[in-house]
């Protein structure tokens, strides 16, 4: 996952050769974890589909207390949810059901790799079926961690009312406060490329003022995405040598994805559906169409505009001269932003994320060290009687400038090697790495895009993997501690405090105490 030198075709199908009858690399490690007999034994794996199945479904419940709701909803006056919604014991019960859900979710999908067994073709139909009985529930649950789904609510009414949303926030609306979104999307313009704008307008058109039916619009959306990844990563992964299999039980079915894609199904995943089947395409000698999908992604999040000079070397090809590779750059930034540019005058609002993205922002968060950096300096400068806003703003600046240059260099790099589409892949994987680590907001479905992008060139059964693992529970964490809808009446710290201690004992439960899962927490040198 984190070196840059790309493994070799043959050294990556290998990790799946047979040793000694039995399947060597990640596979043999994930079977050796689980208890003697536990793998692939008759009914094993039914075992754990049905526990994240279950997980699911306390999740679903959990959502009735604790997930978004607009109070323009009439769900809202339904028995059930004013029950599990205005009572401390049904918040706290929810809030409980919820987070011992999520952390379950967690074990099912270690539980899963354990039990899965052979990591061959046959494996596919189990992790189709895990994704199905897991996301199904999701799909139905209130909005869950974000209600950013309520934002693109407002954002298509500002399309349906004929106003700009790049230059006019929610609270250009009459009673915008009655959707439901987050304060700080009233004044924000929107920062989403023309291809969401129009998929928010039909949302609020096919939603009759429901905001419901608006949410699911936004959920198959979402959905959509999550269908490209399961299409598209195993294929990237097998061009690279790495087992497709795995690479869908990692990336696809990570409970982080699940939750982020599904339960709070941001544009992200369609987003990311669309560049990784853009980049599948280029790496498979047809760039257009490769370009093509990739514009349609940065139509929907500008940030994949990253993914443009690396997709333009794929188009270059291996050993491509500079001649050919400005020309093939050329190319790649003239087609994107011409397709763009037809998108922008067909909507009449032209390039206006542009302005939109350089909205400056003070939002920042305890684990992103820019966002950390920046607070601290902050702090210390208006303690020094400085100005200490502008001493955070000269920290975000300069991460900002340095997530440029690490764009620049890793683009403009060497890229010849054994694995030529591999060696540029991980190299884009760096790029956007470099963009979430020196962002002061690192959000929790950003790890999502590091997880696909790494994911697909190979994350070893070493320190790489156990990241991973760490990285999903520590992200499921935050998520389960972060947004929970609770009504002014009812104490927000205890039922923090509540999800604090589920969740959290469930965590320490797995690493430490579970004789199941606690092994695959291990350091590398007490592996068995």
């Amino acid at each position: 996952m984190l070196t840059d030198k790309p493994r070799r075709a043959q050294s990556a199908d290998s990790a799946d050769a047979p040793v000694n009858g039995r399947p060597a690399g990640i596979a043999a490690r994930l079977a050796a974890w689980s208890h003697k007999g536990d793998a692939g034994a008759p009914g094993s794996v039914k075992i754990a589909l049905w526990q994240g199945f279950v997980a699911a479904m306390l999740m679903l419940l959990g959502s009735i207390g604790v997930g978004w709701l607009a109070t323009s909803s009439t769900l809202i006056r339904v028995p059930v949810f004013i029950a599990a919604r205005t009572t401390p014991l049904g918040v706290i019960t929810c809030t409980v059901l919820l987070c011992f859900g999520a952390l379950l979710l967690v074990r099912s999908w270690l539980r899963l790799a354990q039990r899965v067994g052979a990591w061959d073709a046959s494996a596919r139909p189990v992790l189709f079926k895990a994704l199905l009985l897991w996301g199904l529930p999701l799909l139905l649950a209130l909005p869950l961690f974000s209600r950013d789904l309520y934002a693109y609510i407002g954002q298509g009414r500002l399309m349906s009312q004929g106003l700009n949303p790049y230059t006019n926030g929610i609270s250009a609306l009459n009673n915008y406060y009655q959707l439901g979104p987050d304060t700080l999307w009233t004044e924000a313009p929107t920062p989403y490329g023309p291809l969401f704008l129009w998929i928010e307008q039909f949302a609020v058109w096919v939603g009759f003022g429901i905001p419901e039916i608006s949410l699911l619009a936004f959920r198959l959306a979402a959905a959509a995405g999550v269908v490209l990844l399961v299409v598209f990563v195993p294929r990237l992964a097998a061009l690279h040598g790495v087992n497709p299999q795995r690479a869908l039980w990692l990336t696809v079915l990570n409970p982080v994805l699940l939750i982020n894609f599904v339960a709070s199904a941001h544009n992200d995943s369609l987003m990311l559906g669309l560049v990784v089947a853009g980049i599948y395409f280029a790496a498979t000698k047809k760039p257009l169409l490769g370009i093509v999908l990739i514009t349609a992604s940065i139509a929907v999040k500008p940030i994949t505009l990253i993914a443009l000079p690396f997709v333009g070397l794929l188009w270059a090809g291996s050993g491509a001269g500079w001649r050919r590779k400005f020309s093939c750059w050329a190319g790649t930034f003239v087609l994107s932003m011409g397709l763009l540019w037809v998108a922008g005058a067909v909507n009449g609002l032209g390039f206006g994320w542009v302005a939109a993205l350089r909205t400056s922002s003070t939002v920042w968060i305890w684990y992103a060290p820019i966002g950390s950096l920046g607070a601290v300096l902050g702090f210390f400068t208006d303690l020094l009687g400085g100005p200490g806003e502008a001493a955070t703003s000269v920290v975000h600046l300069i991460g900002t400038v340095l997530s440029v240059l690490a764009v620049v260099w890793l683009a403009f790099r060497g890229t010849a090697g054994a694995n030529f589409s591999a060696t540029v892949l991980r190299r884009m994987a760096w790029a956007f790495a470099a963009v979430v680590l020196l962002a002061p907001m690192i959000q929790p479905w950003y790890m999502v895009w590091l997880l696909v992008f790494f994911g697909l060139t190979g994350i070893k059964e070493n320190w790489q993997l156990r990241m991973v693992l760490f990285l999903t529970a520590f992200f499921m964490l935050v998520a389960l501690t972060d947004q929970l809808s609770v009504f002014q009446w009812i104490p927000i710290g205890v039922v923090r405090a509540v999800a604090i201690v589920v969740g959290v004992s469930f965590a320490l439960y797995m690493v430490f105490f579970d004789r199941k899962t606690r092994v695959l927490f291990l350091r590398p040198a007490e592996l068995p």
